[in-house]
């Protein structure tokens, strides 16, 4: 009986249309905000010059005879995406990069050396388009399929733009440009102090948001946000606001940074920056590879759950990102589809790097060797082991791990179909025997999904988890297809073993978990 549930299930799934298109009259209307704000975005983190490159040869890096990713042959990946049930994409910077003092072949997608146009290096040849009518092409396109599109803000000036342009930066004792942490290819920008808004700089952002609405944008992700002032933010959020009232402000900003990256930048904290506008931030999720308990993760989730309670702001998955490493790398395969079922069942915004799907581990052979063409002062390769390529002209992120794309994929599925339930269904904490097993349910009248993991990936656990009302009568689904599971159900606990980093994600049907 149960298998026949699961195969019809799946099939209810694969069948069911899993979204309303928002074009009307063949105008789209922006409901980004309202989406996210709902927890309702499965967001694909995508860098343009990467995303459909057409690396012919197979050695990983775009050679002279072989086409970079650009705005054109992006669109021919976008059914891809939608087939595994994207429905926003945070596209990676897409303005003009600095090639002085870079890193990398191609330079750091960060070092913005202008504000006002389009990084020419992701404009078709192809196409007889302006590298701006082509970005408004793959944003149509991203509509036409009801994908939002949020672009990437960067948070410091390539040296190019210091050169032309010193008034914009921030300066020591000694009137030199500061350079934050290890980040040689940028300095940092000033935007002002005390309250004090500079007019320069503000203008600069002022026409980023014009440009960016004009190609058709839903969004901004502001890199490292907490490097500019609540002021700063809190009129640039008013500004795009008054043109859009749904234009949705993503904060990269986490609540375990107590500090900016340099003594010579502000540091606007997480609370400030959600206080003036920002709809959402990263939270900490990205810890969750040195947690070894489940109070740790169960916390972190109430902690943002009073944020959503108090100020309707939210959070996105940020388990793992692009200056993260690898989740292939640390944990292995297991530890990407927990990934996967923690962004499907809890109440935030899902977020996944291009290339996790399949897992990808961004451990490129050419890393940190010597170009053999370069268009910028670096002679080198420049990579971080194990992460998303932001300076070269690189392959397509992709993997060969068919058992994580099909998880991806149900997973996603799942979301989207049950997404109106599962942004209003109460989070509630589960006990459980161990401290390295987490465990919580989401429920409502209808159901309740119970999710409970290991997170010790080099050892099996049996865990029981207390589950109040629940009885052997109680009928489950497991969501997890691929994972042959059979927990034993008693009166009012789980009983069940779990592999080294396992997830198991059960659905019971005409059952409430009351707590």
């Amino acid at each position: 009986m149960k298998k026949r549930l699961l195969i019809l299930l799946m099939l209810f799934f694969i069948s069911s249309g899993i979204s309303n298109a928002k074009m009307v009259n063949g105008k789209w209307n922006n409901d980004l905000r309202s989406l996210f704000l709902q927890n309702e975005s499965i967001i694909y983190v995508i860098n343009i010059r990467t995303f459909n490159a057409k690396d012919l040869n197979q050695n990983e890096i775009i050679d002279n005879d072989e086409e970079s990713g650009n705005f054109i042959n992006a669109i021919d990946r976008l059914d891809e995406l939608k087939k595994m049930g994207i429905n926003t994409l945070h596209v990676l910077p897409i303005t003009p990069v600095g090639k002085l003092k870079a890193l990398g072949n191609a330079g750091s997608l960060y070092a913005i050396s202008d504000f006002t146009s389009l990084n020419p290096q992701l404009k078709s040849p192809d196409s007889s388009l302006s590298v701006e009518d082509q970005a408004k092409q793959f944003i149509k396109e991203c509509h036409k399929r009801n994908i939002r599109v949020i672009v990437d803000l960067p948070s410091c000036g390539a040296y190019d733009l210091f050169i032309t342009h010193p008034e914009y930066f921030v300066k020591d004792e000694s009137g030199q440009p500061i350079i934050p942490l290890d980040w040689t290819d940028v300095r940092v920008l000033y935007t002002g102090k005390n309250g004090q808004i500079d007019e320069d700089m503000y203008y600069q952002h002022k026409k980023f948001v014009d440009l960016m609405m004009d190609i058709g944008a839903d969004g901004i992700r502001a890199d490292v946000a907490t490097m500019r002032t609540s002021a700063f933010w809190d009129k640039l959020i008013k500004y795009a606001r008054e043109k859009d009232s749904e234009f949705m402000f993503l904060a990269e900003a986490s609540n375990a940074w107590t500090e900016a990256p340099s003594k010579y930048a502000p540091f606007t904290t997480y609370d400030k920056l959600l206080s003036v506008g920002f709809d959402g931030y990263y939270g900490d999720f990205f810890n969750l590879k040195d947690w070894k308990t489940s109070k740790e993760l169960i916390d972190d989730i109430k902690f943002n759950q009073k944020i959503y309670e108090k100020q309707r702001k939210t959070v996105i998955g940020s388990f793992t990102t692009h200056d993260e490493t690898s989740p292939i790398l640390l944990k292995g395969s297991d530890f990407s589809k927990m990934i996967i079922w923690l962004n499907t069942t809890l109440p935030l915004n899902s977020y996944y790097v291009d290339g996790f799907a399949t897992g990808d581990d961004y451990d490129y052979s050419w890393a940190n060797k010597k170009a053999v063409t370069t268009y910028t002062d670096d002679e080198y390769y420049f990579n971080h082991k194990g992460k998303f390529d932001l300076f070269n002209f690189s392959r397509k992120p992709g993997g060969n791990d068919k058992s994580i794309y099909e998880e991806f994929v149900m997973a996603n599925k799942f979301k989207n179909y049950y997404m109106e339930d599962l942004s209003t269904m109460k989070f509630i904490p589960l006990k459980s025997n161990l401290k390295n097993v987490f465990a919580y349910a989401r429920s409502n009248g209808d159901f309740s999904i119970v999710v409970i993991g290991n997170l010790d990936f080099s050892n099996p656990a049996k865990a029981v988890v207390k589950v109040k009302g629940l009885s052997s009568k109680n009928k489950y689904i497991n969501l997890r297809l691929t994972r042959n599971i059979k927990p034993e159900i008693q009166s009012g606990k789980i009983g069940t073993e779990l592999n080294p980093g396992d997830i198991q994600v059960l659905m019971f049907k005409n059952f409430t978990v009351k707590g």
